[in-house]
């Protein structure tokens, strides 16, 4: 007999309800993903600062959510499921990378944890008899584990097979010294020379160049390859520029320079407008000899950061020595810590407003020009008083004069100009 009552009963009702849960599903599938996505954007590490990845991260969710409750909705058999494109997408970019397929997995072993609490919560509110409630999610626990047990077995499958085919198109020697140089061991100079293709006892400058993921090119590296070898004829290199490739859409530079050569951002943005919008640049400052060689890269490593962080205020191309880069690559190796700056410092003026930004910029000019209305006024191109109307009413945000902690308040303009929502502040 059974305890139960009638447990065909139970099942069907069940059935039905992990059904409407699925259907429920479809009208906040954003919301799920984008609450996995944050969830899992925290807490893998490598992930960090890198939208191009977190992006894909969030395609994936989205796609491993909407595929799951649909074939749960209508009873499609696991064992016919194929992974969704976005998720083989991200697998693959992360063997691109290098980063672990521990980071792979976790986000799986998470995103199901986190998708049995959201179907818990609602069932809860949903079936009020226990019997039918503990049924239902005992059949979403086996089909979701049925289904990450499917899915996972895929993606691995697929980080595997692109890791081999990555690694066995890549330069081993090639990479080898390069990394080697790039961490500071010692190298023999000219054998280092011959392997990368490129003279390393010169001025230099250091390139991070990536394309958007928009980009219409049917290989994107390609593009940006050329286009490193466009930069070195603009600055009139005397020999070839060295370019590698570190993922699809993303390589490094290095643009050999005579001595005492001039670099413009001007040409450089030229070049790169030229290239079309979905391409956009890194650049360091220029270095001497092997040292320089690899301290432009870490410059325009760190522009490159910046430059991600600030997402689509980010300009066509960062240079580390523009004005405020530098404190805005040091603030974003904590963004926490940014963001408490940029409120505690600029008050109203922290808002994620643009009438409220121009007011940040006449004012980050403002200090500049050692608090002057008549040098802002002609660097901004604005009238003398409309100089002044916009530097009260900033310091009437802030909530303090401009002479308290003028640092740190500094600092927190450069933050806000070139890191962007991040360290913002909501309007209400």
């Amino acid at each position: 007999m059974d305890p139960w009552g009638d447990g065909e009963e139970i099942a069907r009702r069940a059935a039905a309800r992990v059904a409407d849960i699925a259907a429920a599903s479809s009208a906040q599938l954003d919301q799920v993903a984008r609450l996995l996505q944050a969830e899992l954007a925290e807490s893998i590490s490598e992930l960090r600062g890198d939208q191009l990845m977190l992006d894909l991260l969030y395609a994936s969710v989205e796609s491993n959510v909407k595929t799951f409750f649909h074939i749960t909705r209508y009873g499609v058999p696991v064992d016919t499921v194929e992974a969704p494109w976005a998720a083989v997408e991200y697998a693959r970019r992360l063997a691109q990378r290098e980063i672990s397929s521990n980071a792979l997995l976790r986000a799986y072993r998470l995103g199901h944890r986190r998708a049995l609490e959201w179907v818990t919560g609602e069932l809860a509110g949903v079936e009020p008899d226990g019997r039918i409630s503990f049924a239902a999610l005992q059949m979403l626990q086996d089909a979701a584990f049925a289904y990450i047990d499917r899915v996972s077995e895929q993606v691995v499958a697929e980080y595997e097979t692109e890791r081999e085919r990555w690694l066995a198109n890549r330069n081993t020697i090639r990479t080898a010294t390069l990394s080697a140089l790039l961490a500071g061991e010692e190298v023999h100079v000219a054998a280092a020379e011959r392997v990368l293709g490129y003279r390393l006892r010169q001025e230099h400058l250091g390139l991070v160049l990536w394309a958007d993921e928009r980009m219409t090119s049917t290989d994107p590296l390609e593009s940006l390859g050329q286009l490193t070898s466009s930069v070195a004829q603009e600055v009139g290199a005397d020999s070839s520029p060295l370019f590698v490739p570190q993922d699809r859409s993303l390589g490094w530079g290095w643009i050999p320079l005579r001595a005492g050569t001039p670099v413009g951002l001007d040409r450089l943005a030229r070049i790169l407008g030229e290239a079309g919008s979905e391409v956009k640049a890194a650049v360091g400052a220029v270095g001497t000899g092997i040292a320089g060689f690899r301290a432009t890269h870490r410059q325009a490593l760190r522009a490159h950061q910046v430059a991600v962080i600030g997402a689509e205020r980010a300009q066509q191309i960062t240079s580390f020595t523009a004005p405020g880069v530098r404190a805005a690559a040091a603030l974003a190796g904590d963004l926490a810590l940014a963001r408490d700056l940029v409120t505690s410092m600029l008050g109203g003026l922290a808002q994620d407003d643009e009438g409220v930004a121009r007011l940040r910029e006449t004012l980050t000019v403002f200090l500049q020009q050692n608090q002057s209305f008549v040098a802002t006024a002609a660097k901004v191109h604005l009238h003398k008083n409309t100089v002044k109307y916009r530097v009260d009413k900033a310091v009437r945000l802030r909530g303090r004069p401009i002479e308290e902690d003028r640092l740190d308040l500094e600092l927190a303009l450069a933050a806000c100009r070139w890191l962007g929502p991040a360290v913002l502040t909501r309007s209400p």
